[in-house]
């Protein structure tokens, strides 16, 4: 099992709802292998304390986790990422991380602020996605 402890943040001004922040970065950090299957996500109490949310967001971000399957709970023991979850490991694509790091910081460089970054890389998965028929 992976040992490591894994951090909730919240970003208040980005508009997006506190659970739905929680669901992203559980999702994003199994696809980057900071999750792995059986790894236990912070208790709701840890979290809540961490946080300073309503125990309530943080259940229904766990709960939305477990109906999309990536995650299940054990009743008195905790959350854990799902044992059977299949994750194709993003390490295979060194070549394209340093490339995008590389993007990034000269985006940084260029002076753009991680708004104007998030709005160039929406663009583009919106302009990759008709380009191959996907709405």
């Amino acid at each position: 099992m992976h040992k490591e402890v894994f951090d909730f943040q919240l970003n208040t001004r980005s508009g997006v709802p506190a659970y739905l922040q929680l669901v992203q970065q559980v999702r994003r950090a199994i696809t980057l292998g900071r999750l792995r299957p059986n790894d236990r996500l912070p208790t709701i109490r840890e979290v809540v304390a961490a946080l300073v949310i309503s125990p309530n967001t943080v259940l229904k971000a766990y709960t939305h986790l477990e109906l999309e399957g990536l995650v299940i709970s054990r009743a008195g023991v905790g959350t854990y990422v799902q044992p059977n979850l299949t994750v194709r490991p993003l390490q295979n694509h060194s070549s394209l991380r340093r490339r995008l790091f590389r993007w990034l910081r000269d985006a940084r460089a260029a002076g753009l602020d991680e708004d104007a970054i998030d709005a160039l890389m929406a663009a583009a998965r919106l302009e990759a996605g008709d380009s191959e028929g996907v709405a």
